[in-house]
This record gives structure tokens, sequence and C-alpha cells, in this order.
């Protein structure tokens, strides 16, 4: 059993190199066939490249790889050695494969596809890193230093270390430039939590009723749903209440509700949108 167990263990552990390298590939070829060529910095140490590139005509290649690397150092001197091997990996696998299809020719030469179809691959790439719990180092980790020393918020030192990089998309090209990088940025921020959590949202429903038994057995038998029974206290009575959790897909929501209703129309009902469920009837951990 033990050996079974260290197998699988070896298993999962290489998948996560194998999202690290792939994941990297991904962002090297959205970068390289759409952004590069059209001039669209959406930030990140990517985008930094992009405008050296037209600034100077350093190798982006080369760029990414002296900016990511000592990025990463720092992070491990500053922050400790929380990024481990796999995020290593990716700080080296991103400017070698940026490097390897460099010559490819560009997907399109249309800077608002580009901006589009580039920022949904360089967001799909990261977003495989990440569940291979890894990063390909650059901006996040100047920005967790910055956050480290000031005590502003990751968020807003991301936000703010992304801004500068387009702001200067308008000076080395021109606004027009600019505000196709924001539309990159906003593709890859929404395909990293579409390939993190998903496309399918469930629902997390609250109900509130005094036929708690009736409504237990008929979400059972109707739904095939299990439900999960919270002690509460009504704020106005005082009174003690049982509250009833049920998850359910969101297909399932629409036949939850008239079920509910059925039983108990005077029921109080309280549905929120759960990003991600995990466990028996949903996805495996």
């Amino acid at each position: 059993m033990m050996e079974k167990r260290e197998n699988n263990h070896m298993q999962f552990v290489a998948l996560e190199y194998l999202y690290v390298i792939f994941g990297s590939f991904f962002v090297a070829i959205g970068f390289n066939l759409f952004l590069l060529p059209n001039g669209v910095a959406s930030g990140g140490v990517s985008g930094i490249s992009t405008l050296t590139d037209e600034l100077f005509g350093w190798e982006p290649a080369f760029v990414q790889g002296f900016l990511n690397v000592p990025l990463f150092i720092a992070g491990v001197a500053i922050l400790g050695a929380n990024f481990g091997l796999k995020s290593f990996l990716g700080t080296i696998m991103l400017p070698i494969f940026v490097y390897l299809t460099r010559e490819w020719d560009p997907a399109t030469l249309n800077p608002l596809l580009a901006s589009v179809f580039g920022g949904i691959l360089v967001g799909a790439g990261l977003g495989i890193v990440f569940r291979g719990r890894a990063s390909t180092g650059g901006t996040d980790v100047a920005a967790a230093i910055l956050h480290k020393f000031t005590g502003i918020s990751l968020g807003i030192c991301m936000a703010f270390i992304d801004g500068l990089i387009v702001t200067s998309a308008a000076f080395v090209f021109n606004l027009e430039h600019s505000l196709y990088a924001l539309v990159g940025l906003f593709m890859t921020s929404r395909t990293i939590d579409i390939i993190q959590v998903g496309f399918t949202t469930s629902k997390n429903v609250m109900i509130i009723t005094d036929n708690l038994e009736e409504m237990r057995k008929t979400i059972f038998e109707e739904i095939d749903r299990g439900v999960t029974i919270l002690r509460g206290e009504g704020g106005y009575t005082r009174e003690n209440r049982n509250i009833m959790m049920c998850v359910v897909d969101q297909k399932e929501f629409t036949k939850l509700t008239k079920t509910v209703n059925k039983v108990d129309s005077e029921a109080f009902v309280i549905a929120m949108s759960a990003a991600e469920v995990l466990g028996e009837g949903f996805k495996k951990q």
C-alpha cells in the first residue's frame, strides 16, 4: 500500500512538471505568434521585452531570461524558498521556448485579434503552470517583494506594475497600442480564472424552512443531492433555526428551487455561485 501511494505521488509530481513545461510553451507561442509582432505589451516581463524590442532591438528571450532569473533569486532571498524547483523550471523554460519559437510566422497582424487570442494563449499557459503549483517568475515576484516592503495589497502591487508597463506602451508605440495591451491583459486574467476553476459554476443554496425533514427527503429523492444542516439563530427573534445547505450544478438549480417551492412556498432561499466544488458528486480532488 505504501509503495502504491509513493508511486501515485511520483506520478502526480511528474504531471505537475509537465504542466509547467507545456504551460510555458503556450505562453511562448502566444507571445511570439500574437503579442510581439503586433506590439501588444500586455503587462509582465513579456510586456517589458516587447517594449525593449521596439526601443533597442533587444532579443525578447534574452530580456525575459535576464529579468526572470534575478527576480526569482531575489524572491527566494527576500520571501523565502517557497517558490520551489517547479517555479525555477518555469522561469528557465519560458525564455527558452520564446527563443526557440522566435522565427515562427505571426498568426495575425491585426492588433485587436492579436490582443484577444494572444491574451487567451498566454492566460491558458499561465493557468496550466499555476495548476502545476508553480510560476514563471516575472513581475508577480516583483509585486510580492513590493508588497512585503510596503504593506500594500498584492493585487494593487500587481496592478501598479502591469499598469506602468501598459502605460509605457502608449509612449513607445501609441495610445491605441496601450488600449490593445489592456485588452490582452484582461483576456489573460480571465483565461487564467477559467483554467483554474473551469467554465462550470455550481450553486451553493441555503434554505430556511419549517418543514426541514420533508425538505431533506424530497431533495434526496428528486435532486439526488446531499444536504448539510447548519445551526443558526434568528437575529430578531433569537429563536434557534436550522439552515439547510445544498450544493447543486447550474443545470440542477432550477429544479431545486421548484422542489423547495413545492414543499414549502414560504421557505427563505439564498443562492450563491460556487466557482469550484471538490468532493463526491463533483470534481475529484
